[in-house]
């Protein structure tokens, strides 16, 4: 009889044959999501035999993930910072680089937090799960990733404290914000071509502004002076060539204390800034 280990070793095999970087760790995922073991219990659960329902449930899910859709569109998760949030093609896909956002923004005090484009509401929930007493205002200008980000907000338990708008940047704000935090779209239209086969299946509008990258960045500086309180921090995710351009608006905007933060793998991944008091 087959068991859940021989499953995880077809997978594998599946996954590897078709180029997919960390074959192993998806295959005990996409296995595991098979069976229907959680995922700390597969360490103990390799030797548990697997029947042919199994199987057929296997053969309902791996074709997709050959054919390069994300992994957690076929999972319905994506695990960010420390909590799961479900995703769909209807939001950018949480990536772990991102945490680096949410680490720096809770290095420091706030009260009031907006999120621009918020997507599947990953940065703005996880900062208000650590800062109880913080409310906080989350923006996109996609109806469809509002309603993602208020389930994940209702699942986690902070939807008493997060307000849902949809918006174009700006537009329909008012009032002020002593954190504004954005992981805008910043692919260039002339990168999209070399992107990875899986961002195909995610929200194009999430990914680029079919310009230069750089747009959303525009936007976002115009709105600081009159959205940022005094002394207020903006943390917007950058692309890894992007940090002077950036940095250049926040400054033109009368930002001061520009930084620019890297990633685990050394890329340069934040910008920050302070408003002047």
């Amino acid at each position: 009889m087959n068991t859940f280990r021989d499953m995880v070793s077809v997978v594998k095999q599946k996954l590897e044959e078709v180029g997919i970087e960390g074959a192993a760790r998806e295959a005990r995922l996409i296995a595991a999501s098979a069976v229907g073991v959680e995922r700390d219990r597969i360490a103990i659960s390799m030797n548990e035999p697997v029947d042919s329902t199994d199987w057929q449930v296997l053969g309902d899910i791996l074709p997709d993930r050959l054919e390069r859709r994300p992994l957690s569109h076929l999972l319905g998760y994506r695990d960010f910072f420390k909590h799961r949030f479900q995703v769909s093609r209807q939001v950018l896909d949480p990536r772990p680089e991102t945490e680096i956002l949410v680490e720096i923004a809770l290095a420091g005090r706030f009260n009031r937090v907006l999120d621009l484009g918020t997507g599947s509401g990953a940065i703005v929930i996880s900062l208000l799960v650590e800062r109880p007493q913080v409310e906080g205002l989350a923006t996109d200008y996609s109806d469809d990733a509002l309603k993602e980000a208020q389930g994940n907000a209702k699942w986690i338990g902070v939807e008493d404290r997060c307000q849902f708008l949809r918006s174009d940047w700006f537009a329909a704000i008012n009032g002020g914000f002593d954190l504004i935090v954005s992981n805008p779209p910043y692919i260039s239209l002339e990168e999209m071509d070399l992107l990875e086969p899986e961002l195909a299946f995610e929200p194009r509008m999430a990914l680029t502004d079919e310009g230069d990258g750089l747009s959303a960045y525009r936007a976002i500086a115009k709105g600081l002076p009159e959205h940022l309180t005094p002394g207020g921090r903006v943390l917007v995710e950058i692309g890894p060539t992007q940090a002077r351009a950036v940095s250049e608006m926040f400054a033109g905007a009368g930002l001061e204390n520009i930084d620019t933060h890297p990633d685990l793998d050394g890329r340069d991944r934040v910008v920050s800034a302070k408003m002047s008091v």
